[in-house]
């Protein structure tokens, strides 16, 4: 198709009469989009409350467990031989 013609075809168009719109079809529009704005609200709700959530349930973990603190050695040997704490090798003479 030439200009022209794509013109001419424009033209026809532009000043026919035009296609009415279906008088429930506003309405039908405004009540789904009023129901996909709730659907995004309610999700967007339920997103944030998980988050916190998730933030409440992790700083509760990280204040019992204290996973920055250094943990005990587990290869110490277990001590013996103290008394009135000092080790029997290091007694004052008496």
């Amino acid at each position: 198709m030439i200009r022209p013609e794509r013109e001419a075809a424009v033209r026809r168009l532009m000043e026919a009469v035009p296609v009415g719109v279906p008088p429930e079809l506003p309405g039908e529009a405004v009540r789904r989009g009023a129901r996909l704005l709730r659907l995004r609200r309610t999700g967007r709700r339920l997103l944030w409350l998980v988050l916190c959530a998730a933030a409440a349930a992790f700083l509760t973990w990280a204040a019992l467990t204290r996973p920055w603190a250094e943990p005990p050695s587990l290869t110490t040997p277990p001590v013996s031989g103290w008394q009135a704490g000092m080790p029997l090798t290091c007694r004052a003479p008496a």
